[in-house]
């Protein structure tokens, strides 16, 4: 099944938000997804279970900067 989610992170108590955003970003490529960026939030489509594991990974390096808050949509039908 196709999915699309849409995310936006959010950096808590950093001093410069980039590097939890270029995780999220990082994250997403290199399971082969190409996120759309966005101004407030990043689109990305593909496959669910390959979606799924890429947000996982995503979370977890954006973590590692630091404390972040990352919402997520997710649906199957759009876009399609």
């Amino acid at each position: 099944m196709v999915i699309s989610a849409q995310i936006s992170v959010y950096p808590l108590r950093q001093e410069h938000l980039s590097p939890a955003i270029d995780a999220v970003r990082e994250a997403l490529e290199s399971r082969g997804l190409q996120p759309e960026i966005g101004a407030m939030s990043t689109i990305v489509t593909g496959e669910a279970k390959e979606v799924f594991v890429a947000l996982h990974e995503a979370f977890d390096r954006a973590a590692a900067t630091g404390h972040v808050v990352m919402t997520v949509t997710v649906s199957n039908a759009c876009p399609i």
